[in-house]
């Protein structure tokens, strides 16, 4: 009977060469339905059509259970594995006489100058080297073109970079790149965090008190819970007001960087929190809904919610919804206030009420971090 070639076969040396072996491996089990929306965002990131799409999982699919036994079988002459743009699985090899049997298991082969541990081998050595300096941005084994990539800010710095590193300057192409990466772990206003896995608010405005980071939030958002335990944050509470006033703040990890922006992925800079007029246009930038705008219509609102009253607030005409509270409020670059809460919602309209930034700033001696602050250092109110 004759059995797919694409299907993971068994794999066995012989004389030094790749052959297969008359024992199949074992049929995966059916995949199960594609995660919701990953058709959609194949189909919008990487221009395919539905149809398209789900070929190329399929494809995928059965590389992932080829490939291991193929790098295995190889062992020392494995140069890599890839997917090429036809969805075909691509194994390189350092040994010709691999060719036959490759293209038999369903791979499309490849005979290349250097093996996978030859070039991660290069890629440790890199990553060994004494401090390399800002203008080298980083490196990596390019399996494809079978050689590893210095990226840097100029052809000069990579060369000295690779050069002081000792390794074989043959295998290393220097590419001169304008990228300057940048972790994100970065906090900034609008970034979601979670109380519970089905409960979510959003980071108002990030803060600094003395050396402490961190970022203010809606009150109601940080109480604690009935049983007395603090909610789940990225940080410690440090403070919260609720209801009466609806405000909290909390410090960070020290591993986590406040900035002074809101929104992502560029973010609008911060520049301080000068109050703005009724009437002033103002934007606020949820979890939910992104950004939504309106105008100002009245401060010092009182609310009476269903568990207590929340004095002096913002009253808006932007819509908002379920878990944004704690959203930023901006008119322009000034921060404004973070969302307590509204009715309506953002498919029929609605208003929003919003605890004022300077109020919580000014009762826990907090100063609001701005795009312009230097390093370690908060600007603003």
């Amino acid at each position: 009977m004759r059995r797919d070639r694409t299907a993971a076969a068994g794999l066995v040396l012989a004389a030094g060469a790749l052959i297969l072996s008359a024992t199949p491996v074992q049929a995966r089990p059916a995949p199960p339905a594609q995660p919701p929306g990953q058709i959609e965002s194949m189909q919008r990131d990487l221009g395919l059509t539905a149809d398209q799409a789900v070929r190329r999982l399929a494809a995928e699919r059965r590389a992932a259970d080829l490939a291991p036994a193929l790098r295995t079988r190889l062992a020392d002459r494995f140069g890599g594995s890839w997917m090429d743009e036809t969805g075909a699985l691509v194994v390189a090899t350092t040994d010709a006489a691999d060719v036959r049997a490759l293209t038999a298991a369903g791979a499309r082969p490849v005979v290349v100058g250097r093996s996978l541990a030859d070039l991660e081998s290069i890629v440790d050595t890199l990553n060994r080297a004494s401090a390399p300096g800002q203008a080298i941005r980083g490196w990596h084994a390019d399996v494809r073109a079978n050689h590893v990539v210095v990226l840097a800010a100029d052809t000069a710095a990579g060369e000295a970079f690779v050069r002081a590193s000792g390794v074989d300057r043959a295998a290393v192409r220097v590419e001169v790149t304008a990228e300057r990466p940048v972790p994100y772990r970065d906090v900034r206003g609008g970034d979601p965090f979670y109380l519970t896995n089905a409960q979510r608010c959003v980071i108002g405005f990030t803060v600094r008190q003395g050396k402490k980071q961190g970022f203010v939030t809606a009150g109601h958002c940080l109480k604690p819970r009935s049983d007395g335990t603090p909610p789940s944050t990225i940080g410690k509470v440090e403070g919260w007001s609720y209801p009466g006033d609806d405000y909290a703040w909390a410090s960070l990890d020290p591993e986590s960087k406040a900035v002074g922006l809101v929104g992502r992925p560029v973010g609008i800079p911060i520049a301080g929190s000068t109050e703005a007029q009724p009437g002033t246009r103002v934007c606020a930038y949820g979890a939910t809904v992104s950004s939504r705008c309106g105008t100002v219509q009245q401060y010092n609102a009182t609310i009476n919610y269903p568990d207590g009253t929340v004095t002096g607030l913002i009253r808006t005409t932007i819509c908002s919804q379920p878990s944004d509270s704690g959203a930023p409020l901006l008119a322009g670059n000034q921060a404004q206030g973070v969302l307590s809460g509204g009715t309506g919602n953002c498919s029929v309209g609605g208003t929003s009420y919003f605890q004022p930034i300077n109020e919580v700033l000014a009762v826990y001696g907090l100063t609001l971090i701005t795009a312009i602050s230097p390093p370690g250092v908060a600007s603003g109110r």
